[in-house]
C-alpha cells in the first residue's frame, strides 16, 4: 500500500454524501468492476492507495455543514480491507460521523466490520446506520473461488445476524449473479432464506447477470480459465464483447426474487433500497431557513 494526502473526501451534495478512504482492493473478487480502466487507476489494483488525511478532511467537511445527512462508504473500495485492521481509518471516520450527528451507510464483504459494531450501534441510536453486505453464492467452496481473500458467505450472514440483534438495519447486495456459475434457483433461494432470517430491510439486485468492461473483463476471463476451463469460450460465443451479460435463467430467477420479497415486505428495487439508504431521520435534520450544504 502507499499513502497520499487527498484534496477532498466527500462526493455528492445535499441529502447524501459518499466517501472512499481507500482506492483499490485486496479481496481478489474475480468479477470486480472497480478494476475497469474507466476508473483511471495509475497504480496496481492491489497496491492500496490510502488517503491518510481522510479523517481530518471529513472532520473539516462535516464541521461546516449545518444540514445533517447520510455518509456512505464502500461503493468503490471496501472500507474493511486487510489494511483497516492496522490503520483503522474507517473507525476514525465513523467516530467523526458520530461526533457531528450524521448517519452512516457502509457497504462491505468483510466481517472486520464487527470490530466497529460498538460505533455502528451508537450511530444508529443517535441518528441512523445501515450496514450493506454483498452475498453472491451460498456455496462456501465456490465463494472461496470467486471471492478468495475475504470471509465467506456463512460468516457474512453471521454479521447480518449480529446487526439484527443490535437493531441495525441491513441491506444485501445480490450482485453479481454469474452466468453458468451461481445462477441457480438453489443458490438464489438459499440466499433469500438467509436474508429472511436476518430480517434484512432490502435486497439490491440490478438483474441476474454481471457487467464486464475493459480491465475487469480480462481479469475475469483469466479467472475463468483457471477455475472453470472452457467457460470463457462459452461466454465469448454467447456474449461477445457486451457490457451486460444476463443469465439465461434471468426470467425465472427474477420472478422468484420479486415474489419472495413482495410476500415478505422486503424492499427489492434498487430505487427503493437506495432511497432508504439516503433517507436521514427528519427529527435529526435540524433544518433552518439558512441551512447550507
Amino acid at each position: 500500500m502507499h499513502f497520499v494526502d487527498a484534496k477532498g473526501i466527500l462526493t455528492g451534495s445535499g441529502g447524501y454524501y459518499g466517501m472512499n478512504i481507500y482506492r483499490g482492493c485486496t479481496h481478489g473478487c474475480i468479477y470486480c468492476d472497480s478494476r475497469s480502466k474507466c476508473y483511471g487507476f495509475t497504480h496496481p489494483f492491489e497496491d492500496i492507495e490510502v488517503k491518510q488525511n481522510a479523517p481530518a478532511l471529513l472532520e473539516a467537511a462535516l464541521r461546516s455543514k449545518r444540514k445533517k445527512s447520510m455518509i456512505g462508504t464502500g461503493a468503490m473500495s471496501d472500507p474493511y480491507m486487510h489494511c483497516e485492521e492496522k490503520l483503522r481509518l474507517t473507525r476514525k471516520c465513523l467516530e467523526i460521523i458520530l461526533k457531528y450527528g450524521f448517519g452512516a451507510a457502509i457497504q462491505t464483504k468483510s466481517d472486520r466490520i464487527l470490530q466497529d459494531i460498538d460505533l455502528l450501534d451508537e450511530i444508529n441510536r443517535e441518528s441512523k446506520c445501515v450496514v450493506q453486505m454483498t452475498l453472491t453464492t451460498y456455496d462456501e467452496d465456490l465463494c472461496k473461488i470467486i471471492e478468495p481473500h475475504v470471509c465467506t458467505t456463512k460468516r457474512r450472514i453471521e454479521v447480518l445476524m449480529q446487526m439484527k440483534e443490535r437493531g441495525i438495519p441491513t441491506i444485501v447486495w445480490l450482485s453479481p449473479i454469474l452466468p453458468y456459475i451461481n445462477d441457480t434457483q438453489e443458490n438464489l433461494r438459499a440466499i433469500l432464506d438467509a436474508c429472511i432470517k436476518a430480517d434484512v430491510k432490502g435486497i439490491i439486485c440490478f438483474g441476474m447477470g454481471l457487467t464486464l468492461r475493459d480491465g475487469d473483463r480480462e481479469y475475469y476471463y483469466d479467472a475463468l480459465d483457471r477455475h472453470f476451463p472452457g467457460l470463457k469460450e462459452r461466454y465469448i460465443k454467447e456474449y461477445g464483447n457486451a457490457y451486460e451479460l444476463p443469465s439465461p435463467n434471468t426470467k425465472k430467477l427474477m420472478s422468484i426474487f420479486a415474489n419472495t420479497c413482495k410476500e415478505l415486505n422486503i424492499l427489492c428495487t434498487p430505487d427503493a433500497c437506495l432511497a432508504f439508504l439516503g433517507e436521514f431521520p427528519e427529527k435529526y435534520r435540524q433544518l433552518s431557513l439558512f441551512d447550507i450544504d
